[in-house]
């Protein structure tokens, strides 16, 4: 599969909020028609699988102002230096650990992005970004299995073939569980350390219309605590549930 023509980086986290020099619009999906030919059934599929690629790689480059998060619920139980963050209007739930920050904003294109922090750490964050989509969009399989898409979505990503090299991105694993697409990749732009990425994408349906989840957690790998922050992320990314 040919790789998508979108050059993009995963921002860094500031302090208090998500900051980025870099805007992010948001990626519509275009529907075409399927005719009776195998060879336009083709092109179909690989138009629908473009379209969610750019949805996530958009996602990967988004980057809102946030504020507190004081609407959606999050429960005082703790299991093991976590707590479950439970969000009633978007329908997901998904643990925290215990310290870490909320903060709500919102980019063009998305329907809403979350984020969850430590304070005192600028790049080691989870955020869960969601966007609309078409009714012809049923599910991930309507986009092939996870395998081909980890690879599209990393190719999507590396520009370290340029002269001069851009950002360079690395697939580690690719699996699919729980009815969502789980991928590990990494991305180093030049002069700047390795940023470690997890990442689970599913869909789900709200009555209305199909959305797009893409929950992102990112880390450095050469930082002195990303041992800690690699058990933290792994298991935030990978207790998120829709609810």
């Amino acid at each position: 599969m040919a790789a998508a023509a979108v050059t993009t980086t995963t921002a860094p986290l500031c302090r208090r909020g998500l900051s980025s020099s870099s805007s992010c619009s948001g990626v519509r999906p275009r529907r075409a028609t399927v005719r009776c030919r195998a060879g336009d059934v083709r092109v179909e599929g690989l138009r629908r699988r473009e379209a969610l690629l750019g949805i996530v790689l958009s996602t990967a480059a988004s980057a809102p102002a946030l504020a507190p998060a004081a609407a959606v619920a999050v429960t005082a139980e703790l299991q093991e230096g976590f707590r479950t963050y439970e969000d009633e209007a978007n329908k997901f739930s998904i643990a925290i650990p215990q310290d870490w920050l909320v903060g709500a904003g919102e980019v063009s294109g998305f329907k809403s992005v979350t984020a969850f922090y430590p304070e005192q750490v600028a790049d080691s964050n989870v955020s869960v970004a969601i966007t609309g989509i078409g009714p012809d969009f049923t599910s991930l399989k309507s986009f092939g299995d996870v395998d081909a898409f980890a690879e599209s979505l990393v190719n999507g990503l590396d520009r370290s073939w340029k002269r001069p090299p851009g950002v360079a991105a690395k697939l580690i694993d690719s699996r699919a569980a729980n009815g969502l697409y789980y991928i590990e990749y990494t991305l180093q732009s030049p002069g700047e350390r390795r940023r470690h990425i997890v990442s689970a994408i599913g869909m789900a349906f709200n009555g209305w219309y199909n959305r797009l989840y893409t929950v992102t957690g990112q880390y450095i790998d050469d930082d002195a605590d990303a041992d800690k922050f690699r058990a933290q992320i792994e298991k935030s990314v990978q207790s998120f549930r829709f609810t």
